[in-house]
């Protein structure tokens, strides 16, 4: 199985936008997701794997950043991780996958 670093980005939406699908025959884990503010004001966030919270509406103030892993989370093939915003084009995300195929 070979292993491949990735980092992914994307922008939250209101409508929560998908940042990463894991690929078929892959199984991926996650080992960082950071969200940022980039807005002048307070929003939330979301972010999920699947249907599941990893967390849910959680204050970012004006500016600020949160490590949303304190730990390592395994997505199986076609697993989603989709992050939303109270405010479009406000809050940034990265993560950090290992990808073993």
């Amino acid at each position: 199985m070979p292993n491949t670093f990735k980092n992914y980005t994307g922008t939250a939406t209101t409508g929560g936008q998908t940042v990463y699908t894991v690929p078929s025959a892959t199984v991926a884990v996650i080992i960082g997701a950071n969200l940022a503010n980039t807005s002048a004001a307070q929003v939330t966030a979301s972010v999920q794997l699947g249907s599941v919270y990893l967390i849910k509406d959680v204050p970012l103030p004006a500016g600020s950043a949160l490590s949303v892993l304190d730990g390592k989370i395994i997505g199986e093939a076609s697993d989603t991780i989709v992050v939303t915003a109270s405010s479009n084009s406000a809050v940034d995300v990265v993560l950090s996958v290992l990808e073993q195929s």
